[in-house]
């Protein structure tokens, strides 16, 4: 393994979501209306932060919640010192609105350097409102450290290094990372603990800091809109392409009327 720690040090990465319930399109600009759609913290985001507030109490250290987003974004990083997460860190500027992955990755990665050394970084395999699955792999690639996607369970945790379950469409990989290194999980690898009272009084008393494009010191033709080489044009729900039947009555009745309706194609 690699080189032993003095108190390690955990940042997980978060992001505030629409409520996934809630989502609708905006008919006339069909784009996703969140105008009266309640956020939360990206589900997958939920068991990263659980998994660092795990492996803080095994291993010692401090964990660090980090956001890119909106003001509002500070009820998320609240909801994650709740739940055992020592500090909290707030990117937000006008400036990097429109952002997509690419440039979301290349501000986390700036926000990242002016937090500090790290050990381990943990981020949720994808966020639900995007499903891209990209800006963990990107953010580990513009810090240059290793990273292992879909990580389903952590085996051993040592001072020095990870011993990993990478879950696979026809199984799992174990595998050795030493830190520091970046992981993105699954929801298989923990259950969320629920917040105590004393960590939602904490939560409320809490400083958290916030970070501006200037004070990462973040080049603007690399963040926003301008730095982003894709763009989302248009939103829309697929369009039905085929017929649809919906069967009634007893499970008999149903194979009956399923049978007749297939007949029609032989």
């Amino acid at each position: 393994m690699g080189r032993e720690l003095d108190a390690m040090k955990i940042i997980v990465c978060v992001k505030q979501v629409p409520d996934a319930k809630d989502v609708r399109l905006d008919p006339k600009t069909n784009t996703l209306a969140r105008e009266g759609v309640q956020s939360i913290m990206n589900p997958y985001d939920q068991h990263a932060v659980e998994e660092a507030v795990r492996l803080k109490e095994l291993l010692g250290g401090e964990v660090t919640v980090l956001s890119m987003g909106p003001p509002q974004a500070e009820e998320v990083l609240r909801q994650a010192i709740s739940c055992g997460v020592d500090h909290a860190v707030l990117v937000s500027d006008r400036a990097f609105a429109g952002a997509d992955t690419w440039a979301t990755s290349y501000t986390l990665a700036k926000a990242v350097n002016v937090i500090g050394p790290f050990d381990l970084l943990l981020c949720g395999k994808q966020a639900i409102d995007g499903d891209t699955a990209q800006v963990g792999p990107g953010l580990a690639m513009r810090l240059q450290i290793p990273y292992v996607t879909c990580v389903q369970k952590v085996r051993q945790a040592t001072d020095s290094g990870l011993i990993l379950e990478r879950m696979m469409d026809d199984g799992y990989d174990v595998l050795a990372v030493d830190f520091p290194a970046l992981l993105t999980v699954v929801k298989d690898i923990n259950e969320p603990r629920i917040p105590s009272l004393k960590g939602k009084m904490r939560a409320k008393k809490v400083e958290i800091r916030r970070l501006s494009a200037a004070d990462i010191g973040a080049d603007p033709a690399c963040i926003g809109l301008p730095g982003s080489p894709t763009q989302v044009v248009k939103v829309f729900p697929p369009e039905a392409r085929c017929k649809r039947a919906v069967f009634t009555g007893s499970l008999d009745e149903q194979i009956v009327q399923l049978v007749d309706s297939l007949q029609s194609y032989l």
